[in-house]
């Protein structure tokens, strides 16, 4: 097991790693809207806060060595499933060749207000 931490992802905050290889697959904690430049939650609109969030999940695959192309399961949590639309359309463009297989579903509340939170499982060809 390797943990992965990276400056260009915010800082966790709470008892977690960004991510963590095991094997040939690297795991990302749960990100949220949050700007690795000065950790502070961004806000906005579910747009604004997916992009913010993919981003975060991309410097951190990036930094375990490999890219969200290797992305095989996203988990996604929205604060509203109404915004679905709207996250699907950032998302997508994210994903637009042979998208992992995901995971949605809508939660009560998510830290810090966020209206999106994202897990994801990416495949590495070396440990």
């Amino acid at each position: 097991m390797r943990i992965i931490s990276t400056n260009s992802a915010p800082d966790a905050i709470g008892a977690y790693s960004q991510g963590v290889v095991a094997g040939n697959l690297l795991f990302t904690s749960g990100q949220i809207a949050i700007d690795p430049d000065t950790n502070k939650f961004i806000g906005g609109d579910i747009s604004a806060q997916t992009k913010r969030v993919l981003e975060n999940i991309s410097a951190i695959v990036k930094s375990a060595g490999t890219s969200i192309d290797k992305i095989v399961l996203c988990n996604v949590y929205l604060k509203h499933l109404s915004d679905f639309a709207a996250f699907n359309e950032v998302y997508a463009k994210y994903f637009a060749n042979d998208p992992p297989a995901r995971v949605t579903v809508e939660v009560s509340e998510l830290p810090k207000g966020a209206l999106v939170e994202i897990s994801a499982i990416t495949e590495k060809t070396s440990a």
